[in-house]
């Protein structure tokens, strides 16, 4: 993760679109290679060098009904999040630049395999309340 912003430009594509108003957008950059906007309504733009953690950051942001990063620092982590619980802040560790599956794992006291379960779960519920709310007709 590095920047925030949601200014789109022309070259942009949707890499992946989600209920709400919440998207992943593709960015191109000069070197041929690619970034990851995770962009929400009242969320800034967070960008990700891997589609994957863009993905599971989306989860993350389903799993807890939304938040914001704006006003928590460089390394807070929002209250949204934290209340949570332990697999839910796992996976958004896991989104930050400073971590890595072992960092969570050793955070944790706990195995990679263990952190890549709590993972499985958060994918999993934001996949059942994404699911849910479609089934209501939310767009």
């Amino acid at each position: 993760m590095s920047q925030t912003d949601r200014n789109a430009t022309p070259s942009e594509t949707v890499y992946r679109e989600y209920i709400l108003g919440v998207r992943i957008v593709t960015i191109p950059t000069e070197d041929g290679s690619a970034r990851y906007r995770f962009e929400a309504p009242n969320h800034e733009g967070v960008r990700f060098e891997d589609p994957e953690l863009a993905e599971l950051y989306a989860d993350v942001y389903f799993d807890v009904n939304g938040f914001e990063e704006a006003g928590t620092g460089e390394r807070g982590v929002p209250p949204e999040i934290i209340q949570a619980g332990r697999d839910t802040l796992s996976a958004y560790f896991l989104t930050q630049p400073y971590t890595d599956l072992n960092w969570v794992a050793s955070f944790y006291g706990k195995t990679p395999p263990e952190i890549e379960r709590y993972v499985s779960t958060v994918r999993k519920r934001a996949e059942e309340i994404r699911t849910g709310a479609e089934e209501m007709g939310m767009e």
